[in-house]
């Protein structure tokens, strides 16, 4: 043990006489490890915000819709929300959501009346697919009982009756048979530039209180948050449930619409990281060798030292650790300082917001990031360490009478 402790105090004292050398060949490392956990933790980053892109539209894993039909014509959405209802205290769904599309309402804009898509849902269609908004807030169980129903807007709606601030308390008015005063509470984003859809998104039961039946062109599904593990007993055994006792010509369908029933995704994210990984060691690689180099041609202005440190006693077992834990201390030190910097910027809301915009649930600094950033200084150090100090036992007393 004392050893150890003198090699690693005879390792420090040589760091701190070669502070510049050390200094100008760890900056290259440290970069090297930076970028190398950069790369890691934004490519976990870049995961989640493409898998939160793919809940968007498919939902969380697992998530399954249930899709009621008739041969000569919609269901009755009352009479299937009913038999829904008792199938689901059975089961026991922790999210689930009607979700209605298909829907054409007229909306009363400052140009005048316009026939506008509508889609009707639950709260907890917001949770099961991640939807994220551009202002304002989601749909609360609270929203029904609202002498004023909430709605939401798409932001080309909002461009449309120009952009008023959400504490401004908008409105929004429909005519028809569902007519009246909506309090717009939320806009939801362009999916892109090509995006201009004008679209309004009203909750389920604050239409439904107004109508008698949907419009023949809607159609209603609902989609359903199970657990991954789950979701095959539990779609078969609702899939049964549902169609028992159902009225002659109605049907229902039960399938799975999240991204991790399909391979491709995985496959996709497997490659992804196999690329940045590659990057990340390529860039890794390169600074380790740049620090060979340096390493090796301090070692030839250190022969005097060596010989002299020889002739007085020291063990050729002494000298190759004593280089190679100067290698080691400093790279390890180099390391955690890049590693430090990395943390410092990636866990700033602006950097990660501006980078991925969609991202709802940010995720923390992955510790993986960390934990790699910081074996690859320690293996780095080590290699560039093993050479100077495989040289430095070549060193002879007579060598440093020569230099």
């Amino acid at each position: 043990m004392s050893a150890v402790i003198g090699a690693l105090s005879d390792a420090w004292s040589e760091i701190r006489v070669h502070k510049l050398r050390v200094l100008l060949s760890l900056i290259g490392i440290a970069v090297s490890v930076a970028s190398l956990t950069a790369v890691v933790a934004l490519s976990d980053i870049a995961v989640q915000a493409q898998t939160e892109e793919y809940d968007r539209y498919g939902g969380r894993v697992a998530t399954l819709v249930v899709a009621p039909f008739g041969a000569e014509g919609p269901v009755d959405a009352n009479a299937f929300h009913e038999r829904f209802e008792k199938v689901g205290e059975r089961v026991g769904f922790s999210h689930s959501s009607r979700f209605v599309e298909g829907m054409m309402l007229p909306v009363q804009a400052p140009d005048g009346v316009h026939s506008t898509p509508a889609r009707l849902m639950d709260p907890a269609y917001a949770v099961i697919h991640r939807e994220k908004l551009l202002a304002g807030r989601e749909f609360s169980a609270d929203d029904v009982e609202a002498l004023a129903p909430p709605v939401i807007i798409s932001e080309a709606m909002w461009d449309v009756f120009g952009r008023v601030p959400m504490d401004q308390h908008p409105t929004l008015t429909l005519t028809g048979d569902a007519g009246g005063t909506f309090q717009v509470v939320g806009v939801r984003p362009r999916q892109g530039p090509w995006d201009a859809e004008k679209r309004i998104d009203l909750l389920y039961d604050s239409f439904a209180s107004r109508v008698d039946e949907l419009p023949e062109d809607a159609t209603l599904r609902y989609d359903i948050w199970v657990g991954e593990h789950d979701v095959a007993d539990v779609g078969r055994s609702l899939a049964a449930d549902l169609r028992a006792g159902m009225p002659e010509g109605e049907e229902v369908t039960v399938s799975r619409a999240d991204w991790a029933a399909s391979t491709g995704f995985r496959e996709s994210q497997a490659m992804t990281e196999l690329i940045l990984s590659g990057i990340a060691v390529l860039i890794l690689a390169l600074g380790a060798l740049s620090l060979v180099n340096i390493q090796l041609v301090a070692m030839r202005q250190r022969v005097r030292e060596i010989g002299v440190r020889r002739a007085f006693g020291a063990t050729a077992g002494r000298i190759f650790t004593t280089v190679l834990l100067e290698s080691l201390v400093a790279t390890t030190v180099a390391g955690v300082i890049g590693i430090a910097v990395v943390v410092a910027v990636l866990r700033s809301p602006l950097i990660v917001e501006s980078m991925f915009p969609s991202l709802v649930d940010v995720p923390p600094f992955p510790i993986r990031a960390a934990v790699t950033g910081l074996v690859a200084a320690v293996v780095v150090g080590a290699i560039a360490g093993f050479v100077p100090a495989l040289v430095a036992l070549r060193v002879k007393v007579i060598d440093a009478i020569r230099f």
